[in-house]
């Protein structure tokens, strides 16, 4: 996403059971899962009685030292999670995966997603005596699971996991085994995959190339796997499943490496490129794309429309990111360093220039006016995704509309205001044609349509009054 402060998901999750190097394979793996989440990072390990764990600030590398990595060497299970916050504060508290200990047994936990009740869950807790150490939402699983009454861990899960609504790929990592499980609407992705005949699972299949492991399939909405000792036991735990896998992580979320169900992510960029190409249909010398996301639509749009692709903009990729500054002329200049218009690629041409999204519309202002500062006859912008109208509340850090320019706008009004010489979105129809044509069961298009598919019970988050009006 490429504005002063575009979309961020919510984290990264990936676990490991029965492997000489459990602690190492995880880190290596939260690295391929970096894009996911850069403010913290931990691991938890398990040696089959007690759990270990370090965590930190920052990127991996920052968030976990090498002695720290060293101390976790030994154990064969693991649970890694890689964070950006968008329910509870940015701090060390919340950095995941959170780690308990109690007199039932240790339990480490990583939850990638939101949950939509979880603010509803704390009261009812806090009111019973109950004691929370962090903001987040994830810490409210934690304490259902601790809460259980049955002697089987696995009757516990299924009936914390059934009071939970919202967003949720997790690893649960206990004494002896480790848990894995997908929301029943499968909002945020999980994938299972195998390594050195060892188990595991990641919030893409790029960690898994990283560490040498074999995809085999991705795990279903509502699905429940357990590895033991004694092996792998499959299961769900809810029968009301509906897949509604999130449109955005196809759209910019996932690394274009990745698959999802089998499908390269680079592959289907490369055909929302080519319907926006057949939607648009303008006159042009030459597609380029805004790094990095959006250069696999580009590649698509060029091959559908005949129209040459150049490389017509440059990433600086050691600008840190700009929407943590406070003030807005520094944020606009940041926005300057961050890309940059190679003139004699651009000068005396008539461009389209694709980007994946449209969020407050800062930096689409800049490149229209620095691709016409640096020579461009026209610049016709070309986004491969629907207007971004509505909040999301699964798990992406953009929760108001007032943070979303085409809540407030009309097409035509934000092409005036970025000073485009025309500006067009993909359809929703068309999208969904793509995502149909790549065997997907299903998504969750609620930020382009307003169609939640999960309720949402805090009332407390903004805007939520509103979606009750609307009876959401």
């Amino acid at each position: 996403m490429h504005d002063i402060r575009g979309l961020n998901e919510e984290c990264g999750v990936f676990g490991i059971w029965n492997h000489p190097h459990a602690a190492t394979l995880t880190y290596m793996a939260l690295h391929s899962l970096q894009h996911r989440g850069q403010e913290g990072a931990g691991i938890v390990c398990s040696n089959g009685e007690q759990l270990f764990g370090a965590r930190g600030m920052g990127l991996l590398t920052e968030a976990i030292s090498d002695v720290q990595l060293e101390s976790l060497q030994g154990y064969q299970n693991a649970i890694g999670h890689v964070r950006y916050a968008t329910t509870g504060a940015s701090e060390i508290s919340n950095v995941q995966p959170f780690l308990f200990k109690h007199s039932k047994g240790d339990l480490g936990l990583a939850h990638n997603g939101n949950l939509t009740n979880a603010k509803q869950i704390r009261r009812a807790i806090e009111s019973q005596g109950g004691i929370f150490q962090t903001t987040s939402d994830s810490e409210v699983l934690a304490h259902l699971l601790i809460k259980g009454k049955s002697p089987s861990i696995k009757t516990n899960q299924k009936a914390a996991l059934n009071q939970v609504k919202g967003a949720f790929s997790c690893v649960i990592l206990n004494d002896n085994q480790l848990t894995v499980t997908r929301d029943s609407r499968g909002v945020r992705p999980l994938m299972l995959g195998k390594v050195d005949g060892a188990y595991c699972v990641a919030s893409e299949t790029c960690a898994f190339t990283a560490i040498g492991a074999e995809y085999i399939r991705d795990i279903e909405p509502g699905e429940l796997i357990t590895f033991n000792d004694d092996g792998v036991d499959f299961d769900t735990y809810t029968n009301e499943i509906d897949h509604r896998m999130c449109s955005m992580e196809y759209v910019y979320f996932a690394r274009p490496d990745s698959e999802f169900y089998k499908h390269s992510i680079y592959n289907v960029r490369k055909a929302l490129g080519r319907e926006l190409a057949r939607e648009m249909g303008v006159d042009a010398d030459i597609v380029i794309g805004v790094p990095d996301s959006s250069l696999q639509a580009a590649k698509g749009y060029s091959e559908e429309s005949g129209i040459p692709n150049e490389q017509g903009l440059l990433k600086n990729r050691y600008i840190g990111r700009t929407f943590i500054t406070p003030d807005q002329s520094v944020r606009e200049r940041q926005v300057r360093m961050k890309h940059s218009p190679i003139r004699d690629v651009i000068e005396g041409k008539k461009v389209v220039v694709i980007d994946d999204s449209i969020v407050r519309g800062t930096t689409s202002k800049y490149i229209v006016k620095a691709l016409k500062s640096a020579g461009a006859r026209k610049v016709h912008m070309g986004i491969s995704s629907p207007p971004l109208k509505n909040p999301c509340y699964y798990g992406i850090d953009v929760s108001t509309h007032a943070e979303l320019m085409a809540a407030q706008y009309e097409v035509k009004d934000i092409e005036k205001m970025i000073g485009a010489d025309s500006l067009t979105y993909l359809s929703v129809e068309g999208m969904h044609k793509v995502f149909e044509a790549f065997d997907s069961k299903g998504e969750c298009n609620a930020c382009f349509t307003g169609n939640y598919p999960i309720e949402i019970v805090d009332h407390q988050l903004p805007e939520a009054k509103e979606l009750k009006r609307r009876g959401v």
